[in-house]
């Protein structure tokens, strides 16, 4: 849905978050993820996957571990039973790099690659597991856009509000980069996931916009930024649950601003 405008012109999306769920190593319940909102700091990497008991175990044992980490958050924050399904948006700006790196290996090798884990490895696919195990046909997109993923997911699900979905779920979640690429990491590094059920905001709730910030100020504000103690996906978790009115960002496309209303 569109809302008002920005500093540079834009128009701002706005929006509502109808429920959420997250989960990081020793962060899975929502009073876990509030405290941490008030203290933020990187999480661990996992040792052992989620448990993903509501998926069907023939296809749980086929996901890697991020996917089961992305699965995780979408099947908690799912709508209740009896509420018809709905178009979902995931979003990673990595993926699975050590997957990559692994089959990369493989070709250098001269093996073959398993077609189970090629499969596996193309972005849409954790949301395409999760579409088979639940028969959902609705619509089903996954992308990645760099330093601006996050930001283009929410375009994305706010244009599926507006082309008539009742809500959208919205699944970010990411890795550290595997080893040969980690020279190339520009902000610090977890595996975590998150999922929110966006709809239009609503009267007596809490709601957000989202739109391009002032250019001119924002390069004020990163000049005297801190350098980033959280991946931008995790920073955003935090604004949403901290209660913040405002964060601002800088993509690789334009700058963004978010804010808190109500």
């Amino acid at each position: 849905m569109m809302a008002g405008s920005a500093g540079n012109g834009g128009a701002a999306l706005a929006f509502g978050i109808r429920a959420w769920s997250a989960w990081a190593d020793g962060l899975q319940t929502r009073d876990d993820w509030r405290a941490w909102s008030a203290a933020p700091h990187l999480p661990a990497t996992a040792a052992q996957a989620p448990a993903l008991a509501e998926m069907a175990a023939m296809l749980r044992r086929r996901l890697p571990l991020l996917g089961r980490v992305a699965l995780a958050s979408a099947y908690a924050c799912a709508a209740d039973p009896g509420h018809a399904p709905v178009p979902a948006v995931f979003a990673s700006r990595h993926g699975d790099t050590g997957r990559l790196v692994a089959m990369l290996a493989e070709l250098a090798a001269a093996q073959p690659l398993s077609p189970t884990a090629f499969g596996l490895a193309v972005h849409n696919a954790i949301g395409a597991v999760r579409s088979i195990d639940l028969a959902d046909m609705n619509n089903l997109q996954a992308l990645s856009a760099g330093r601006d993923t996050v930001e283009t997911a929410v375009l994305e699900a706010c244009s599926l509000l507006a082309d008539g979905a009742p809500e959208v779920m919205l699944v970010h979640y990411d890795a550290p980069l595997a080893d040969p690429y980690a020279a190339f990491a520009d902000e610090p590094g977890c595996l975590y996931s998150w999922c929110w059920r966006i709809g239009a905001p609503r009267a007596g709730e809490p709601w957000y916009t989202l739109s391009p910030a002032d250019e001119a100020e924002e390069a004020h504000q990163r000049a005297a930024a801190p350098a980033a103690r959280l991946p931008h996906g995790l920073d955003v978790l935090r604004f949403m649950l901290a209660g913040d009115t405002g964060l601002r960002h800088r993509g690789e496309r334009a700058s963004w601003q978010w804010r808190r209303h109500g």
